[in-house]
């Protein structure tokens, strides 16, 4: 086979590249975007190595087709291997609709060993003795040339990645967790990574929103969208306009000038300068909102819990922390707290019931699924100690 270049920016290249990585057994695999930058962000670099310790430089700002990487990235027959790549896969499958599968995720392995140091700079000082360079993650990746520094940053992010995953798996096995993280890095590969809709509502998700009132909740609304037309037409990430604690103070303060408007925390000169004359017009149209179509307050996402089911909750969790410290791992990993809350509502009387839990995870129930049941019907009965099957158990099962 004719040699590859490290840069991959033609289509010939990028067959090339592929048809290469199909002979390997395991694909190491990462990208790198410019959100910090641009708004919409985009994914500007793709990093692959083989088995073989090859690794390249795939360019999707070059024009390239890179149509053909989609079914060796699918292929079931090559693991792929990255590090907290749940962010890796969403850009390739918005970008171009590859699902990346089979799965190893060297950040999740690491997670349900214990380790603590979960960067991937750390785990590879760890495992392999191996030190990088500086992180370049803040780095504007969209710049073309990259400097020889960002190419070894981009490089060194899959050069090892493939070895690490090795030894993250022989410790997996002789801990017998080999199972729980083969499970959990499939429901990563099943995630559905689709571009969601823009909600209209989404201003009520900012810290403090919730707690304006309803004309300050209008004028919150119209910045939110100014925010969102600056950003894209500036190219500019929505934070580097202006900042959510910034937005939420103005739909409180409902300035009416640009002096009022300064004094507001946050609200720099130059910020006021420049955007200025739009935000205080942004208000001023919510201030012209009739009463009748001011934003409703906005209603509680969960109605408050029952009584049983908090105590449940509150028995899971302590549960937990013992758990946690048995198994060496951190509680959110052994039973997240989203988790925990299901179990508590639904009450499983037994494991199959416990197991028709959604996400609950095969490993959870094999390993934890009686111990978790007992905990349950104990707990909601209020700590009386209530055994599955007796009459306390019976009541605690009850909402």
């Amino acid at each position: 086979m004719a040699e590859i270049p490290r840069w991959i920016r033609t289509s010939g290249d990028v067959a090339a590249v592929a048809a290469r990585l199909r002979e390997s057994s395991a694909i190491a695999l990462d990208t790198e975007s410019d959100s910090l930058h641009h708004y919409p962000a985009r994914l500007c670099l793709v990093q692959v190595a083989d088995a073989a310790g090859l690794a390249h430089l795939i360019d999707p700002l070059s024009g390239a087709d890179l149509s053909l990487l989609g079914p060796v990235l699918g292929d079931p027959g090559i693991l792929k291997i990255v590090h907290a790549g749940d962010n890796d896969l969403a850009a390739l499958r918005q970008r171009f609709g590859f699902r990346v599968t089979p799965l190893f995720d060297t950040y999740i392995a690491a997670r349900f060993l214990g380790v603590t140091e979960l960067g991937l700079d750390g785990l590879l000082h760890r495992f392999l003795g191996v030190t990088l360079g500086a992180s370049r993650q803040k780095d504007d990746w969209s710049v073309r040339p990259l400097t020889p520094a960002q190419e070894a940053y981009a490089l060194d992010d899959v050069r090892y990645l493939i070895a690490l995953s090795e030894h993250l798996g022989i410790a997996l096995e002789q801990l017998g967790r080999a199972g729980w993280v083969r499970e959990e890095c499939e429901a990563l590969t099943q995630l559905d990574f689709a571009i969601k809709p823009e909600d209209p509502d989404a201003y009520l998700g900012l810290k403090g929103a919730r707690t304006l009132s309803a004309r300050s909740r209008a004028v919150l609304r119209e910045l939110h969208v100014l925010r969102e037309a600056l950003a894209r037409s500036l190219d500019r990430p929505p934070f580097k306009i202006l900042g959510n604690d910034v937005l939420v103070a103005l739909a409180a303060a409902r300035p009416r000038d640009l002096a009022s408007l300064l004094a507001v925390a946050g609200a720099n000169p130059r910020a006021a300068e420049r955007f200025g004359a739009a935000l205080l017009a942004a208000i001023e149209r919510a201030e012209a909102i009739p009463e009748g179509d001011l934003p409703e307050s906005p209603r509680r996402s969960h109605p408050p819990l029952p009584g049983r089911v908090r105590r449940r909750i509150d028995a899971l969790r302590a549960w937990r922390g013992t758990a946690s410290e048995r198994l060496g791992l951190d509680p959110g990993v052994l039973l997240p707290g989203r988790l925990i809350e299901r179990i508590a509502e639904a009450v499983p009387g037994d494991v199959e019931a416990l197991s028709r839990i959604d996400a609950l995870r095969s490993w959870r129930v094999a390993e934890l699924g009686k111990e978790i049941v007992a905990v349950t019907l104990e707990g909601g009965f209020g700590g009386t100690g209530g055994l599955p099957g007796s009459r306390e158990s019976a009541e605690a099962r009850q909402p």
